[in-house]
């Protein structure tokens, strides 16, 4: 007797186990650089991940004016990200540099 071996996508089909991808919006870039984020105001859809990038050659962070997120001072090349989970308007700074300021609308 023969034992067929079926792969994880036709074991799916022998059990009429039909998977729905799950989609995810795709990240959305925020560059900092010469003391300014860009872009300055972004919308993004609920589920969303930011990722915010230092490409200045002195230190930044981000920090949400509504305490909703936070990095740790990022030095040159530098990521960090944030998911938006809920709608709304979060306007972030740069806590070394608080004239650096700008917004993610969240829909």
């Amino acid at each position: 007797m023969r034992i067929s071996i079926c792969t994880g996508l036709f074991i799916a089909a022998c059990f009429g186990i039909v998977a729905a991808a799950q989609s995810r919006p795709v990240p959305a870039e925020v560059k900092i650089d010469n003391f300014s984020f860009a872009p300055p105001e972004l919308r993004v859809p609920i589920g969303a991940t930011v990722i915010w990038t230092n490409r200045d050659d002195i230190p930044h962070t981000v920090v949400s004016t509504e305490k909703v997120f936070k990095s740790k001072v990022l030095d040159s090349d530098e990521k960090y990200s944030f998911t938006f989970t809920t709608a709304g308007t979060f306007t972030y700074f740069c806590s070394i540099h608080p004239k650096m300021t700008a917004k993610v609308i969240v829909q």
